[in-house]
């Protein structure tokens, strides 16, 4: 493809998603095609002869728009916000049209640098202090990960450097909350914890980690001679947005010296407004945090924004310098390749960049406060009218909800549950995400959607007590 050629189909990518994105609201919000629907209109082998973008972009229209749930639709509400801002798209844009790789700082200089920059600026948007600093990682679970490696070289002190974890005296243990996401889980796997030592520790009746319930889990292990090595705290649980007490569990683990991990990968975002910040109260205390500005807040996917305050730690820990990446550089500037798992870095700060400079701290503040308020008109419609329930608190934008029919409990209850949000999403009006919560199926109102305004939360208010009636 010639520059020429690029600059026309372009022009027409960009109509594409711009029409997309204009009336994204007149398509059903979930796929209305079942497996392997849209694998059937494909063919098995690869062309042998070139196509042209025409055919190629008849088949975008035709087979893959169909197949897909629109997360951008105003009527999503299903999982979390994975929101991208068109600014952000553009930023997303350039960063694989300029085609550059971070491996070292020569690599590409201004790609180090803008992502100091604004990782920085993401620092201060959600008022943590200079004594933290970030990297742009994928994803939370790469976050989490890495978070936990830092954690066990601490406690193993360091390791790696000699027979790994097979040279440690008591093994390492791993505690979080019953509700955490299942990426730490998943992570304690893979940093070599062994699920025999990961804990989950219960929860209140706000769904929040009970910070005496973790001191007595972390002194049953002493007595029986394991080694406590890391508690992993969630800002805004995947069920229920639950917070867990930041500065309680510092003060139960403080004489433990245990690793402190903060997954906020949702609840992040909410810190860039002032008055939200008591939902994390005591953060500065803790060892490393993780946020998506890929959620809430707007980024492209994928943008994860991973912070420590022991900067050298994570560095010893992570850091790779073979004879072909080093340069006369490298003790004045920032190698993100010791910060992180990979070694290339595509340019992910120019979607953050784009995106905050774009919309401004205030207009960024101005959405989330909106969805805020609209969490709380749809808990108090839910929680006035018989027969419906919010099952727990709504501190973000997130409510969880029943139908709870005279007469109706158990295995029925829960088939109920299941058949009216089944409706729902079948409809194509409007997509949940159900989920259990105390042995129970329930259904995740999850707003944050970009377009999505007061107006559609109403609209699916009056959709849920009609699917209801049917069921």
């Amino acid at each position: 493809m010639t520059p020429d050629e690029f600059r026309r189909v372009g022009h027409e990518i960009v109509d594409l998603i711009a029409d997309y994105r204009a009336h994204v609201s007149e398509r059903p919000v979930m796929a209305p095609c079942g497996p392997g629907h849209v694998k059937s209109q494909l063919p098995s082998t690869p062309p042998v002869s070139p196509e042209s973008f025409e055919a190629i972009l008849r088949d975008l229209e035709r087979v893959v728009l169909p197949g897909l749930t629109h997360w951008q639709h105003p009527r999503f509400f299903g999982y979390f916000p994975c929101n991208g801002s068109l600014s952000s798209v553009l930023g997303d844009y350039v960063s694989s049209g300029l085609g550059v790789l971070g491996l070292a700082w020569q690599s590409s200089p201004a790609l180090t640098e803008l992502e100091e920059v604004t990782t920085d600026w993401v620092r201060q948007m959600v008022g943590l202090s200079e004594q933290w600093q970030g990297v742009i990682q994928d994803t939370a679970s790469t976050s989490t990960l890495v978070a936990l490696l830092l954690a066990r070289e601490r406690t193993a002190r360091y390791a790696l450097d000699r027979g790994g974890l097979q040279t440690v005296d008591h093994p390492l243990v791993v505690y979080t909350s019953q509700h955490c996401h299942s990426s730490v889980d998943k992570a304690a796997l893979l940093a070599g914890f062994g699920r025999d030592h990961v804990r989950h520790v219960p929860v209140d009746d706000g769904y929040a980690m009970r910070a005496d319930a973790l001191s007595r889990s972390i002194e049953r292990d002493l007595d029986t001679g394991l080694q406590p090595c890391a508690v992993v705290l969630t800002t805004g649980t995947t069920a229920t947005t639950a917070l867990d007490p930041v500065a309680a569990v510092c003060d139960a683990v403080e004489r433990y010296g245990v690793w402190v991990h903060v997954d906020a990968a949702m609840a992040g975002s909410a810190m860039v407004l002032p008055e939200c910040r008591w939902m994390w109260e005591g953060v500065e205390r803790t060892d490393s945090i993780v946020l998506n500005p890929h959620k809430w807040l707007g980024a492209a996917f994928d943008c994860s924004v991973f912070y420590v305050r022991d900067v050298q730690h994570l560095i010893r820990v992570m850091s790779t310098t073979p004879s072909y990446l080093q340069s006369a550089a490298d003790g004045r500037v920032k190698n993100y390749r010791d910060w992180g798992i990979p070694l290339g870095r595509r340019f992910r700060a120019l979607k953050l960049w784009f995106l905050i400079r774009e919309q401004g701290v205030e207009q960024l503040q101005a959405r989330l406060r909106r969805d805020l308020a609209n969490a709380q008109w749809l808990a108090a419609e839910v929680s006035h009218t018989p027969g419906w329930r919010v099952l727990a608190p709504v501190p973000l934008q997130t409510v969880c909800v029943r139908h709870e029919p005279a007469g109706l409990e158990g295995d029925a209850l829960d088939r109920h549950t299941l058949a009216w949000v089944d409706r729902i999403n079948q409809s194509g009006q409007a997509y949940l995400t159900p989920a259990v919560l105390d042995g129970r199926w329930m259904a995740r109102v999850s707003i944050g959607a970009e377009q999505t305004e007061r107006e559609h939360v109403e609209h699916l208010w009056r959709l849920i007590q009609e699917a209801v009636k049917g069921s």
